[in-house]
């Protein structure tokens, strides 16, 4: 069982779904008339990305990126683009999903590679927010945040640990004995 790998749980279950519940009636405001496309980094954000996305009660264009920058529990610093959005953002009302907004790199560079495509705006909404990792030189802020949380190594919800605990319905902290072997 994956549970016996856990610490303790952060965020259940519940307080997700509240949550995203709350973004989703702020994001229907946000978005009314605007048409916007809707981009998923991937992998970590599909379970966020699918709750929110029936959360956001506006026409919207949903799209996706996959990006990677890292192996274990460390972030390698490197972003890659493994698959780029399909959408033309141009003059369009873009809004970032992400699941975790951690050392910012990823994020960063996402910013970034949008921006250069010109979308009439850009926001994000993180599902969580660990300012504590922060990288220096990174001032790029969420505009909607879900949890701040402390300076743990969680899994769950979407987030992993080599590829495994994303299917795990809450957030949980998992025991350094499982990544320090």
């Amino acid at each position: 069982m994956m549970e016996q790998d856990i610490e303790r749980i952060l965020i259940t279950e519940e307080q997700i779904h509240n949550k995203i519940e709350e973004l989703g009636q702020i994001l229907t405001k946000e978005y009314a008339g605007k048409d916007p496309v809707i981009v998923g980094v991937l992998k970590g954000v599909v379970i966020f990305y699918a709750d929110m996305i029936r959360r956001i009660r506006v026409p919207c264009q949903m799209d996706f990126m996959w990006l990677s920058s890292y192996s274990g529990t460390d972030s390698t610093g490197r972003t890659i683009v493994r698959q780029d959005l399909k959408a033309d953002i141009q003059g369009r009302h873009v809004l970032i999903l992400e699941d975790i907004f951690d050392t910012g790199n990823s994020l960063d560079f996402t910013v970034k590679h949008l921006m250069a495509k010109e979308p009439a705006s850009l926001k994000i909404c993180t599902l969580l927010d660990k300012p504590e990792r922060r990288k220096p030189g990174i001032t790029l802020k969420a505009d909607y945040v879900g949890f701040t949380i402390p300076n743990e190594f969680v899994v769950g919800y979407g987030l992993d640990y080599n590829e495994k605990y994303r299917n795990l319905p809450f957030i949980g902290v998992l025991k350094p004995e499982v990544y320090s072997k």
